[in-house]
């Protein structure tokens, strides 16, 4: 297999921003700016197992862009980690933050590991050496890490932990995603979930479809996934099938049932990283299907919510003409070639620089209630996330509807002027 052959997500990012800055008529200095991070870390962690051995990992932190504030992004853990990965998630946030309007800018970190193998001591050893080799990069001033993949609220208070040890005083606002005790904000758990069927709702009154006549199938179980399904229910849908890592073997499958799955079930047999217990789930009455047929259900929506790269050209011909909404939850799930043939087939996609910023959203509320040490209430947070989103959903359409733009093309577009325009302002180009 040569180089040319393997899929590169940053590759696909970089030709978003190729495609926004042509639309734009962007100066070559823009362009050879803001098409690659400012800055990229990579480094080893060893960390002291259990057993008394040392394990190496390898870590990262990328910098896209801070021009219109400190740098925002998430911690991933993934045993499929890779920098390339790491750069388009900076990217991708870097956007996303412009969009939404918040004054933050974009950067992504990782571990390449599988936290499903790793004991909780040995997991709070790696936060914390993850943390001594980039503590001198962040800061609520500078870069500001929050929790991503299968990194959880109590990862990021250990991070935020050793990171106040090494700095001998209380920064609360240098890592979001924390526990409440910690600092963390209420509605941050939900924000990414439920602000993805904020801009689910206002995309099904534009296609005329009440949500309570609409069906989903969904990948991924972790944390935004869950909420999600939480928040389409409660708007009246129905989630009839979700796709998860079977946490005994660490296979994907689809759980499926008809007349719709039961969240709440599905937790009580699930674990905190996004894994289902597929025997369980057999005993309840579900049918346990292979990992890439939540795509084929004959529903309204789909709602890809786990990793990127999971709707291919090769996977259209395998979705019913039945679907009209496809919400992303996840980063880059959407292929580009994808994209194109399923717009033709007129189905709406809902970008993921717009449908899961609730996330970078709420840890800027984290950020701004910490470093004020003044919480606000969970109806507070929700009722402000849902307006910044249903904000910028509508800034999105109404481009996307005025120049004959899809909603990424629009999405893009927006958010890359925002920052090319403060890139001009502060005489950076």
């Amino acid at each position: 297999m040569t180089d040319d052959s393997i899929f590169s997500v940053f590759a696909v990012a970089q030709d978003q921003f190729d495609r926004a800055a042509n639309l734009l008529g962007l100066e070559r200095a823009a362009r050879e700016l803001l098409r690659f991070p400012a800055h990229e870390h990579s480094f080893a962690l060893p960390v002291k197992m259990d057993d008394g051995q040392a394990q190496v990992f390898r870590g990262f932190r990328v910098q896209h862009n801070d021009v219109r504030g400190p740098s925002s992004g998430g911690v991933r853990f993934h045993p499929l980690e890779t920098i390339d990965t790491i750069r388009a998630l900076a990217m991708w946030m870097t956007w996303k933050t412009a969009l939404v309007d918040v004054p933050l800018g974009g950067s992504m970190g990782g571990v390449v590991c599988d936290p499903h193998g790793l004991s909780p001591g040995e997991q709070e050893r790696l936060c914390r050496a993850w943390i001594r080799r980039t503590a001198r990069i962040l800061g609520p001033l500078r870069d500001v890490p929050s929790r991503d993949i299968m990194s959880s609220a109590q990862h990021m208070t250990w991070m935020l932990d050793e990171f106040e040890a090494l700095r001998a005083e209380h920064f609360p606002g240098a890592i979001t995603g924390k526990t409440p005790g910690a600092g963390g904000s209420l509605g941050r758990p939900e924000a990414t979930g439920y602000g993805l069927v904020y801009t689910l709702r206002e995309a099904l009154k534009a296609l005329s479809l009440a949500p309570d006549r609409t069906t989903a199938s969904v990948q991924g179980f972790g944390n935004v996934g869950r909420h999600a399904i939480e928040l389409y229910g409660k708007i009246g849908g129905t989630v009839t099938c979700v796709a998860a890592w079977d946490h005994r073997d660490g296979v994907a499958r689809s759980f499926r049932r008809a007349t719709g799955v039961d969240l709440e079930e599905l937790r009580g047999i699930g674990d905190l990283l996004g894994g289902i217990d597929a025997q369980r789930a057999r005993d309840l009455g579900y049918e346990v299907l292979p990992g890439a047929e939540w795509l084929e259900q004959e529903v309204d929506i789909l709602i890809p919510a786990a990793v990127e790269n999971q709707i291919t050209a090769e996977a259209v011909d395998r979705i019913p003409a039945s679907v009209r909404v496809i919400a992303e939850g996840a980063n880059g799930p959407t292929a580009p070639d994808a994209e194109r043939r399923l717009v033709d087939r007129g189905v709406f996609i809902i970008p993921d620089i717009l449908g899961n910023a609730g996330g970078v959203i709420c840890s800027y509320f984290e950020q701004v209630q910490s470093n004020m040490n003044y919480y606000w209430r969970l109806d507070e947070i929700l009722s402000k996330l849902d307006r910044q989103l249903t904000s910028a959903y509508y800034d999105v359409s109404d481009l996307s509807r005025s120049k004959n733009l899809s909603m990424r093309e629009s999405a893009l577009v927006i958010a890359v002027d925002r920052v090319a325009r403060m890139c001009r302002e502060r005489g950076w180009i």
